[in-house]
């Protein structure tokens, strides 16, 4: 089974205009499908991966309620599994994790750039014991954002102040721990009870480098992601297979620790 457990889309109506908003910021050209979700699933069928799962993000509070509506949709869609969003200024946060827990939403994203919080800020720790006291999976952006300026609002030193908080629920890394930050991940994340995915990282590390990482702390830890639509997991999958690993250990990252986390 291949699991990729980091992509985006959008809904029909905005994903046109969602992506235009993204190759603004960030300078990334040629998405790699039209942004719906219909665009994901036939990437995702074409590539040969059996699931991708959908990081959506609340950016603002007003956000909060349409995105998720727009995860519980994608419930059920061939090859799909969305996770949520909640926003550290909305006043109803709590009720919204319980609604997506009840509707069967099995994680929650955080982007603490794009939603202006720092990942070790003490008043984002009711969230993150409700996250975790509902069963509820985690993915953090970690390290820089490549359309976003300073300050880094999750690098891996702050990364690993708060993850005692989530009390051994599965928090997960993306961009192998922290993007651009991967010494910091070596001296602080590598070997704690967190998951790395491997998001935009082809040609943008060294395989020497995530080599050693993942031995530091684990194949069993590392998940193939993407960054879809603006990475191919098939050039990703190439990358790890450059790092050495055995056959074992790449079934583990392409798909056998995902299936674990999500239960399928």
């Amino acid at each position: 089974m291949v699991i990729d457990f980091h992509t985006h889309c959008f809904a029909k109506r905005i994903a046109g205009r969602a992506l235009d908003q993204l190759i603004g910021r960030s300078a990334m050209r040629n998405p790699l499908f039209d942004g719906t979700p219909a665009g994901l699933q036939g990437f995702l069928a074409q590539n040969q991966i059996d699931y991708g799962v959908v990081l959506n993000i609340a950016t603002n509070p007003r956000q909060q309620k349409a995105v998720n509506d727009f995860a519980i949709s994608m419930l059920g869609q061939a090859r799909l599994i969305p996770f949520g969003s909640v926003h550290p200024d909305a006043p109803d946060w709590k009720e919204e994790l319980h609604r997506l827990k009840a509707a069967g939403i099995q994680g929650i994203k955080f982007h603490p750039d794009y939603q202006d919080f720092f990942v070790d800020d003490k008043r984002l720790w009711p969230i993150y014991q409700e996250v975790a006291s509902l069963g509820l999976i985690t993915s953090f952006h970690a390290g820089f954002d490549i359309g976003i300026p300073d300050p880094c609002h999750a690098p891996p030193e702050a990364m690993a102040k708060a993850l005692p908080v989530f009390e051994g629920a599965p928090v997960i890394a993306a961009h192998f721990g922290g993007w651009q930050l991967w010494e910091g991940v070596k001296a602080h994340l590598c070997g704690k009870n967190i998951y790395f995915d491997t998001a935009y990282i082809c040609r943008k590390m060294p395989p020497p480098w995530a080599k050693e990482l993942i031995a530091l702390h684990g194949a069993e830890r590392i998940l193939l992601g993407s960054d879809l639509p603006w990475a191919d997991p098939t050039d990703e999958m190439f990358f790890l297979k450059c790092c050495g690993l055995s056959p074992s250990a790449l079934d583990l990252v392409f798909g056998g620790t995902a299936a674990r986390l999500l239960g399928l």
